[in-house]
């Protein structure tokens, strides 16, 4: 029989493919080729294009993502047999493969190792993030005087493989500074912080840690990153992008982090709380995730075309965030990589299709369906505990009788909030050639439906999405918990366990430490989905509470840390620098939840794409912490944007760090920045001290926890010396400085003394130590 690879030479072109794909689980295995670790990303970049998934570009009918078929070019153990081996190590161009105009051949390791591996006997596994999880036993090394708890043994394993060691703990002040942003996104308050550092107890940081746990700041700040996920905006999108209201969702959203509700009842209530037997108010609203997509309500806007971008929206967002899957490949042809078909992703679309929506916006208002928010709704910020009691819920459908259109809500209603209400008669879903609205195949329904390649649970076929969502959190789904802890180790560390912290298939990276994110994976699950009890033992580990300096040996070695010999050291969000401004300031106007504001932005700021001008907020709403800021998708917050923050037109769970010139400018120069910076020399000035030590110590440790260094405190009173005879000689300059704000300057102090300090304060805001989480 002629081998399948004889047929034509294109049978094999290639993808892009980095050496680095080829990782190692565990250095204690290198003896055997593991295929998930060694060949599957050298197949999946080279040859699944052609020879995997998607059937309709596949080539010479051969899958090498399936055994039984990959078979036909392989003999195990025989290398002059298997054809693969003939092809990769060919140097006719009519022959090999990768084809040559593919320009991207395999490297010598690579052909090794696919060599090896068909003689060792090619065996195959199963995609590993599609593998049960393992929490598997681990021995503590027996030079490990280091592991506080059992991610460290994980850790402590690895480095040694390396040939490393950890680095030594990061001093308590540094600590106490991480650890405040890293549960409330905010600096620690002076008082917390002198506190814990007089205190030599070793139970004194788990002491603070419980203490921030419990602060309804944690709720906000954990919140920030599930809105970036979940797309959550004030405004619809497009060029329209009117207002939408939907704060309560993102209110409830903090509410429940707070509470530290489980994260699978989380996840049940936002993609089904409506469909649950007795569906109450709170359930309700947790539904309006799903709707947080984008609206399109231009004129001449097609409702059927939009009707599947709102869905196609639910499916790729369902699939990003809770499987860490790139479903949206599917949408137009098989999945090239993953064994996702495109009938599958239809067969999923088929969940959310159901919505009584009608797929444009209306001119004014939200979107229905939609429930009315009664009055009686709590204000979290006045009682973070008053029970919310199940209610009737008035819905209003996206349709009246026939030809009666749209039914809109009252213009400019606050009392609304966008959810999910199937349609009493299910919607039919058809497979969309290329994806097209207008181009179904009718002469199949599709029914909602697993794909069979994530068919974890057989004793579950979900039907609805209510069922969907407890199929999601079946403790035989390897997929849910692994994607959420890893989600949670990139928030405290900057980079996930794995990476591509959205893509754990085939095309995603390996995970850095697979049996440490299984187990943390696993106890996460019999813990009862505890997200406090999870953060507080990675928190607690010697792994995270390492010190983040680190010779530039091992920098070089391993510049993201992807071994974890050293404590995180991240840039903080654009969100974080503004609130840690109005901490340090004494300007933070705390309170949970209520209504988006609007601080201090270009007043033109929206001229550029409609005729509406940004209307600025005045009094304690300038002051409101950064997460209430009011987001419009077509023009976000220009210094969150600075700082790479996500546009929230899609979801987004992993962000990129880049550096610009605007960041400093923005630092130095926006408004709230000048303002915040005189507001601390305010307080140095009367807080302080009244020596001019005192006071810009106190400056030093409001900002940085720490106190400054003698060095520092001579270079910061060098400043205060530069500037204090600047202003002596440029007075107006002084005044205009200290009037930037709608704060005003204290009268009582001297125009060119806080001017000066006002100066000194700005610097140290600036400081490298300042802007990094360290």
């Amino acid at each position: 029989m002629t081998s399948p690879l004889r047929c034509r030479r294109q049978s094999f072109p290639c993808t892009a493919v980095a050496a680095s794909t080829i990782l190692f689980f565990s250095i204690a295995q290198l003896q055997a080729i593991d295929f998930n670790k060694e060949i599957r990303p050298i197949l999946s970049n080279h040859c699944f294009e052609c020879h995997g998934p998607d059937n309709a570009t596949r080539q010479a009918d051969l899958r090498l993502d399936l055994q039984a078929s990959a078979m036909s070019v392989i003999t195990p153990g025989k290398i002059k047999r298997s054809e693969l081996i003939h092809r990769i190590e060919s140097h006719d161009q009519d022959v090999m493969m990768p084809p040559a105009d593919a320009k991207r051949p395999l490297t010598d390791q690579q052909r090794k190792l696919l060599t090896d591996w068909v003689r060792e006997g090619a065996e195959y596994q199963q995609h590993w993030s599609f593998e049960p999880v393992q929490n598997q036993p681990t021995k503590r090394h027996r030079q490990d005087k280091w592991s506080q708890n059992r991610i460290d043994h994980y850790v402590y394993l690895r480095l040694k493989a390396e040939g490393l060691s950890p680095s030594k703990p990061a001093d308590r002040a540094t600590l106490i500074r991480r650890i405040s942003f890293d549960l409330t996104g905010l600096p620690p308050s002076l008082e917390d912080a002198r506190r814990v550092l007089d205190d030599p107890s070793e139970d004194a940081l788990e002491e603070y840690i419980d203490h921030l746990l419990q602060s309804s700041a944690y709720g906000e700040h954990m919140a920030l990153y599930w809105l970036e996920a979940s797309r959550y905006a004030d405004t619809d999108g497009y060029q329209n992008d009117r207002t939408r209201h939907h704060h309560v969702w993102r209110d409830w959203v903090i509410m429940s982090f707070n509470d530290n509700m489980p994260y699978n009842q989380f996840i049940i209530d936002q993609l089904a709380g409506d469909q649950k037997p007795n569906p109450t108010l709170k359930s309700q609203i947790a539904t309006a995730f799903c709707r947080n997509h984008r609206i399109n309500s231009e004129d001449g806007s097609i409702p059927d075309e939009w009707h599947v971008e709102n869905v196609a929206d639910r499916v790729d967002t369902f699939g990003t965030v809770f499987l860490g899957l790139t479903i949206s490949c599917s949408r137009c042809h098989d999945h090239k990589f993953d064994p996702i078909s495109q009938q599958d992703y239809y067969e999923l679309f088929a969940y959310f299709n159901n919505n009584a929506e009608w797929g444009v916006g209306p001119n004014n208002g939200n979107s229905p369906p939609f429930i009315e928010i009664p009055e009686s709704w709590p204000v979290i910020a006045a009682d973070q505990n008053h029970p919310v009691a199940p209610e009737p819920l008035k819905l209003t459908n996206a349709r009246k009788e026939a030809g009666n259109g749209l039914k809109r809500p009252q213009p400019g209603s606050a009392k609304t909030l966008m959810v999910m209400h199937d349609l009493e008669t299910p919607r039919e879903t058809y497979l969309l050639n290329r994806g097209q609205y207008n181009l179904p195949d009718k002469s199949k329904p599709l029914s909602p439906t697993i794909p069979s390649a994530l068919n974890f649970a057989p004793d579950m076929q979900p039907n609805s999405r209510y069922e969907l969502a407890q199929w999601l959190v079946h403790p035989d789904n390897p997929l849910t918990a692994r994607v959420a802890v890893n989600r949670f180790w990139q928030q405290l560390f900057g980079r996930g366990l794995v990476e591509s912290s959205e893509n754990f298939g085939s095309q995603g990276t390996l995970p850095s430490h697979p049996q440490l994110l299984d187990y943390l994976a696993s106890e996460f699950i019999h813990a009862g989905w505890d997200t406090k009890a999870l953060i507080k033992q990675i928190l607690l580990s010697a792994t995270y509470q390492q010190s983040s300096d680190a010779p530039t040996h091992l920098i070089e070695r391993d510049p993201k840390n992807e071994l974890l010999a050293r404590g995180p050291r991240m840039r903080l969000s654009g969100f974080a620098l503004r609130d840690q401004a109005l901490v340090a300031s004494g300007l933070y106007v705390e309170g949970v939840g209520g209504p988006s504001v609007r601080p201090y932005m270009p007043p033109r700021i929206w001229r550029s794409i409609s005729n509406n001008s940004y209307k600025q907020d005045t009094g304690d709403k300038l002051y409101r912490r950064s997460l209430y800021t009011y987001w419009r998708r077509t023009i976000p917050p220009p210094t969150m944007m600075n700082f790479n923050a996500a546009a929230r037109e899609v979801c987004i769970v992993r962000t990129e760090q880049t550096n610009t010139p605007l960041q400093a400018l923005t630092l130095l120069n926006n408004k709230i920045f000048v303002e915040s910076a005189r507001n601390l020399a305010e307080r140095s000035i009367s807080q302080g001290g009244d020596t001019t030590t005192e006071r810009l110590q106190f400056a030093f440790q409001t900002v940085l926890t720490r106190l400054p260094t003698e060095q520092e405190l001579e270079i910061l009173q060098d400043s205060l010396e530069f500037f204090l005879t600047r202003y002596t000689e440029k007075t107006s300059e002084a005044a205009s400085l200290i009037a930037v704000g709608e704060s005003v300057a204290n009268p009582e102090f001297d125009t060119t003394t806080l001017a000066a300090y006002t100066m000194v304060a700005s610097t140290i805001f600036n400081l490298d130590e300042a802007i990094i989480k360290r």
